[in-house]
Formats: structure tokens, C-alpha cells, sequence
């Protein structure tokens, strides 16, 4: 059974103005009361899912029994869209579809966040229940029970990104070649304490003490703030990339000295098509472009900084990884019928891309082993279900497949779309962690 979508983007300072119009266009999943001709509003995010932070709309409810959004529909027919999911995914988890899909459209850069485990979660939720403070409170960290890993695909020319602590060696060295400019540029003095701590860098612990001081002593760590600043102006093209992202992050948040903690980490450039796996625990801030985010339904962020939003600097720290790692790009597996297959270490979601060549057509069957959310790119996609039932989904079309169906042919000519579905069979549920 296929159930068309649609959704009101999210406007959150951070978003840029009409691009996610501009992605999907006007008449599919994105459904903007404000867009116009004298009007382009700004469009963070579209949500494809039925979490309670913003549920997918049903655009044809008698379909679904009057439901008009897809929690909705969950809750009163839950095997029926569900299908084996209605036990749920883990046990006690109860009917819930566990992956979320967004399309995301950064104008500024994200706050610095990292996403709690599941053990964390589900403590932190429980802790915040207790005292009473709301679902929807502006200083709640735990929303839901969850955790929220999740995969990044750039759907822009390129899109910039920060994920994960580099290699000491490689801060260390970044950090002299700002230090050696700032004694030339006489701001050496501010940028002393920091650099210091830098040189002495070592291990994981020293690691997460620079960290914490940087997160909660901002006063000092803001002294180093116009050293960086002719470093952006006047530094080496070595760290082109590194300048530009502070360049772009400064300008956001001038007075945010957590800026200092950009220079640990990896900057990424994602180019069209490229992704990254950011597990629970990663350190990481989107900074511009836009991408599909397939993720665990969760909406639990820890914040750091780089944001007016609520910031729990103890509460980061506790789930915090500070591991050194290689940039956490993920690379799909490509099957037979050219179908690319992202599949991260999760049981809550999996993504697969069918994508025609350039003016290319193609004919494949792609499997979904429980229920699915398909997303069209570009092109109109012909979708076939063993049920006899076939749609044409066009440019930011969005649809729900139940899973009774198990599988959805895909043919067309010059098609791209994505179908996003668990990452397990749904016979695999699985035990608390």
C-alpha cells in the first residue's frame, strides 16, 4: 500500500531561505504555506517519519482511515502500517517506526552537538520526566528515549561538515602555525594558555580537559579569539578548508569562544552523493549546503556551543567520545542492479539510492524488509508494488510503502530517489543493549 506524504518545513535560524523548495520543489513533500513569489522564507529541515516532533502529513486520509499523519495512523492501526514493526524494534519499544528521514538545508552553521547512546537516553528521559520538566521545555536535552545515530548524504555541489576529534599530531600542528602568526601579528600573549595546552596534548584525557575548559570557561578561552581571527585572515593555505569553516562559524557567532574547540576536529567536504556515518557520542556540526539525514527517530541533542540554544555542557561531556578518528565517511555498497546500499552498524535504518544515469533509464527491484519512506530526487519515478498498485512519484514526491508489499519495483528514465527503511528484518528484534 503506498500513502503519499507531504510536511511543513522547520524554520530554524540556521536554515537557508527557499532551498529546500528549490531541492523538491513546491507541489511534493515540502509543503510551505509562506513560500511565494514576494515570499522566500527560511526552510531548515523537512521531517519524513512519525516522530512527535513533527509528523509527516497524510495527504489522502481516507486512505488511512481519516488519519491525517502518520504517528497518528501508527497509533490507531499499528500492524496495518507496520506490519512485524508494530512489536517493535527492541523489546518494550512498542508500535514505532524507528527511522526518521530529513531533508536539511543549512544557511549557518549548526550548533556543536553530539547524540546520546541508547542506554543514555532512555536514563536521561526518565531523569527529566521525574523532575517534571516538559516534552517541549526549551532546556530539556531528552525528548524521547532514543538514541539518534545518523547518516549525512550531500545532495549539493558540496557541503561542509565537522565530525569527530583528528589526530593529536594533526592539532598540534595546526594549532603552532596559528601560534607562530600570532606572535607576528602581537595577539601571541591571548592565545598563549591554549596553545600551551595544545603542545602538552598527548592522550584521550588531556583531550577531553581541553575540552571541558573550553566549554566551561569561556572567559579565558575567549583571549585567544583575535589570534584565530588573523590566523582566518592571514594563515597558511595549508588549512584553507580549516580558515575558511572558522571564517564561516566566527561570522555566526562572534562572541562564542567554543569556536577554539572547531580546531580539534575533522572538517570534511562532502561532494553531491558523498556521506558520513556519525554514531552516538560524535562531536560534529553541519555547517552549509544541503543533505539527506536518515537517522534513528530520535530528537536528542546534546549541545556544546556555536548556538542560542540550550547548552548542558556536563551532560555533553558524559556521552562524549574523544577518541581521535579518520573523518567518518561512509561508502555504499553497490549491487548488481547498480542500486547504492547504505548501511551503517544500526538496526534502525538503512538507506538505498536508485539513481539513473544522466538521461538513462532503468528497471530494478528494491527490497524493503519492513516499512519504507521513498523520496523522489529528480525525474518521474514509476513505482510498482506485488500488491498491482503503481504511482508516479515526480520531483520531492514522498510516499509511505507498508510492508506487506517486501519489495518495489523502480523504472524511469532519468530518475533519482531514495527508500529509506530499518536496517533488520523485521523477525530480528532485538534485546535492550
Amino acid at each position: 500500500m503506498f500513502v503519499r506524504l507531504g510536511n511543513t518545513p522547520l524554520r530554524y535560524a540556521w536554515g537557508a531561505r527557499g532551498k529546500l523548495s528549490e531541492y523538491l520543489g513546491a507541489t511534493g513533500v515540502v509543503r510551505d504555506p509562506e513560500f511565494g513569489a514576494d515570499e522566500v522564507p527560511v526552510q531548515a529541515e523537512v521531517w519524513l517519519g512519525a516522530h512527535h516532533g513533527s509528523p509527516s502529513q497524510i495527504l489522502e486520509p481516507a486512505r488511512t482511515n481519516g488519519a491525517t499523519d502518520l504517528a497518528e495512523w501508527i497509533a490507531t492501526e499499528p500492524e496495518r502500517a507496520l506490519g512485524e514493526y508494530a512489536k517493535g524494534l527492541r523489546r518494550g519499544d512498542g508500535p514505532r517506526l524507528p527511522f526518521l528521514l530529513k531533508v536539511l538545508a543549512a544557511g549557518q552553521p549548526l550548533s556543536l552537538q553530539v547524540h546520546p547512546p541508547l542506554d543514555g537516553a532512555q536514563r536521561g528521559f526518565a531523569a527529566e520526566n521525574a523532575i517534571g520538566t516538559p516534552i517541549d521545555a526549551p532546556n530539556r536535552n531528552y525528548r524521547d528515549p532514543f538514541h539518534k545515530p545518523e547518516l549525512l548524504i550531500a545532495l549539493s555541489e558540496t557541503m561542509s561538515a565537522l565530525a569527530g576529534f583528528r589526530a593529536f599530531d594533526e592539532v598540534r600542528a595546526l594549532v603552532a602555525d596559528i601560534a607562530q602568526l600570532a606572535d607576528e601579528a602581537g595577539c601571541a600573549e591571548g592565545f598563549a594558555e591554549f596553545a600551551a595546552r595544545i603542545e602538552a596534548l598527548t592522550s584521550v584525557d588531556e583531550l577531553r580537559a581541553i575540552f571541558a575548559w573550553l566549554l566551561t570557561q569561556p572567559r579565558a578561552a575567549r583571549d585567544a579569539l583575535p589570534a584565530i581571527d588573523a590566523w582566518v585572515e592571514r594563515g597558511s593555505e595549508t588549512y584553507r578548508c580549516e580558515r575558511d569553516n572558522v571564517r564561516r562559524i566566527r561570522i555566526a557567532n562572534p562572541d562564542d569562544a567554543t569556536v577554539l574547540s572547531v580546531l580539534l576536529m575533522n572538517h570534511v567536504e562532502l561532494r553531491r552523493g558523498e556521506a558520513l556515518y556519525v554514531r552516538a557520542g560524535i562531536l560534529h556540526a553541519y555547517l552549509d549546503g544541503v543533505g539527506i539525514e536518515l537517522m534513528a527517530a530520535s530528537d536528542n541533542v546534546l549541545r556544546g556551543g556555536l548556538t542560542p540554544k540550550h547548552v548542558d555542557a556536563p551532560e555533553l561531556l558524559s556521552v562524549l567520545s574523544c577518541e581521535p578518528m579518520a573523518p567518518p565517511r561512509l561508502e555504499p555498497v553497490v549491487d548488481a542492479q547498480g542500486v547504492l546500499d547504505y548501511r551503517p552498524e544500526e538496526p534502525d535504518f538503512r538507506l538505498q539510492r536508485v539513481r539513473a544515469s544522466e538521461g538513462g533509464a532503468l528497471d530494478v527491484t528494491v527490497s524493503i524488509p519492513g516499512p519504507a519512506i521513498v523520496l523522489a530526487l529528480r525525474g518521474d519515478a514509476q513505482l510498482l508494488a506485488p500488491s498491482g498498485e503503481e504511482i508516479t512519484l515526480g520531483l520531492g514526491g514522498a510516499m509511505f510503502v507498508t510492508p506487506d508489499e517486501g519489495e518495489l519495483r523502480v523504472r524511469g528514465t532519468d530518475v533519482d530517489l531514495v527508500v529509506a527503511t530499518a536496517g533488520l528484518s523485521a523477525d530480528a528484534v532485538l534485546p535492550l543493549d
